[in-house]
C-alpha cells in the first residue's frame, strides 16, 4: 500500500545571497503537511513575516511517497 507524499517548508536566513549556506542557528522546518496547498499556506504565512529580510528564503520540499508496511 502506497502513503501520499508529505510537504514541508523548510529554509532560514543565508549567509550570503547566493543562499549556499544557512546561518546556524536560523534553519526552519515546518510539517509535515498532507496537501501543496497547506504547505503553501505555510510558506506564504512564513514568507510574509520575513519579507523584511533579503537573505532569508523558503522552500516548499515533498518527501517522496513510501509503501505502509
Amino acid at each position: 500500500m502506497t502513503m501520499g507524499s508529505n510537504f514541508w517548508v523548510i529554509g532560514g536566513e543565508f549567509g550570503s545571497m547566493n543562499f549556499h549556506k544557512l546561518v546556524e542557528g536560523s534553519a526552519q522546518v515546518q510539517g509535515p503537511f498532507k496537501t501543496r496547498k497547506e504547505a503553501e499556506d505555510a510558506w506564504k504565512v512564513v514568507s510574509e513575516e520575513n519579507r523584511h529580510k533579503a537573505g532569508v528564503r523558503f522552500s516548499i520540499v515533498e518527501e517522496p511517497s513510501r509503501l505502509a508496511s
